[in-house]
């Protein structure tokens, strides 16, 4: 079992469902060549691919190209279904700075065979995430500054304003689609900037001054 470290808390909650968004920035979805639909794009990690601050991600053998993304996680404290968008940020217990990691180079080859992507998602230490903080002390998750550094230098810096869909949508559209459990985790998706990580790098993920992420490299 995995478990979320909450800021200046002995509080253990455990990790339910990893429910994460794909194409949430215009500009992520531009470098993707990838267009935005609709409604959220939705796909799962296993909690087995969940690792914390200064843990290790794994390159496994399958993959030869691993890419970063840096995401606003939302950690829900209250069960739910069909959750109004007016009622949705009831819901919220916290959040924290995570790293959506994927095996490019599978994905690339599912994708282009019109295959799922859970290889590219699920494999162990692709879902490092930060301490947790409380909602309370964060009044406005659509108005902080993510960030991403790869050995001091910035890869990706956007703002969570840039989303395309605000969390309200987010939380009421996948609660129309599953039931929302106490400890399940949203991981919102990434700005632009994404790219490769190798062995040996140091990344350091940064959610305003609220929580930061650092993660090493090395290959299996």
């Amino acid at each position: 079992m995995k478990y979320y470290k909450f800021q200046d808390s002995e509080n253990h909650i455990r990790i339910g469902k990893i429910i994460c968004l794909a194409r949430t920035y215009k500009e992520h979805a531009r470098e993707m060549n990838a267009t935005v639909t609709e409604d959220p794009l939705l796909f799962l990690k296993p909690t087995s691919s969940i690792i914390y601050d200064h843990e290790t991600i794994i390159i496994p053998k399958r993959s030869q190209c691993l890419h970063h993304e840096v995401e606003l996680g939302v950690i829900l404290g209250k069960k739910g279904k069909n959750i109004g968008e007016e009622d949705a940020m009831h819901y919220v217990l916290g959040y924290l700075v995570a790293l959506d990691i994927t095996a490019r180079d599978i994905q690339s080859v599912a994708k282009k065979n019109g295959w799922p992507w859970a290889i590219a998602k699920g494999f162990d230490t692709f879902a490092p995430i930060s301490d947790a903080v409380i909602k309370e002390k964060i009044p406005d998750p659509l108005h902080l500054n993510l960030s991403l550094k790869i050995n001091g230098v910035v890869k990706q810096n956007a703002n969570t304003n840039q989303m395309i869909y605000p969390l309200e949508r987010i939380i009421s559209f996948i609660s129309e689609i599953m039931t929302l459990e106490p400890g399940d985790l949203i991981l919102t998706g990434t700005p632009e900037g994404v790219g490769e990580i190798k062995e040996g790098d140091v990344l350091e993920a940064q959610l305003d001054s609220f929580c930061s992420l650092t993660v090493n490299v090395k290959r299996e």
